[in-house]
């Protein structure tokens, strides 16, 4: 086991997909290169299999946006940090991603996020024109073609973005 993963406790609570008192939630605690502490949660019920992850940066605690300009194909290598409470928005791309209350976070790549947003297109979307090409136009950011911005809009304060050419145009903490 990595020396920076620490395992700091586990609980067994209901479980919000079957009801029973069979959801076993373990914490570990991991110091990520460039992001700083993260808090890992992984869960699964002994019952129905339920499984749910989540991970957040530790370092913050406020609502914070965060604005990010892509500009090269290097950048779409940045690294994102999104708390299970965070909203995403790529005006140019048309991409809004909300949470709800089953969301998640997560660490990914900016590729990595816009191949998440492809994977969430509806069935029967590649039908429709308007469907097809706002695909085609994520596609074409995913190769480093399209120019835009990342607005990350987190009320817990816990995403961040880092890369080694990324500038954060806008930070702001709201007390």
């Amino acid at each position: 086991m990595n020396s920076s993963l620490r395992h700091i406790g586990e609980e067994v609570v209901r479980c919000v997909n079957c009801g029973n008192h069979s959801f076993k939630i373990s914490l570990y605690l991991y110091e990520a290169p460039l992001v700083g502490n993260v808090l890992i949660e992984s869960g699964t019920c002994s019952k129905c299999n339920y499984r749910k992850s989540d991970v957040s940066a530790l370092d913050s605690g406020r609502f914070k946006t965060i604005k990010v300009f892509i500009k090269s194909p290097e950048d779409l290598n940045a690294l994102i940090v999104k708390s299970s409470t965070a909203e995403i928005v790529i005006p140019e791309l048309g991409v809004e991603v909300y949470p709800g209350p089953a969301s998640y976070g997560y660490i990914t790549t900016v590729e990595g996020l816009l191949e998440r947003v492809l994977d969430i297109v509806p069935t029967g979307c590649e039908e429709r024109k308007e469907c097809i090409d706002k695909c085609n136009l994520i596609k074409d950011a995913m190769n480093g073609l399209v120019k835009f911005t990342l607005i990350i809009k987190d009320p817990s304060g816990r995403s961040t973005v880092i890369g080694e050419n990324i500038v954060i145009a806008k930070y702001e903490e709201i007390e």
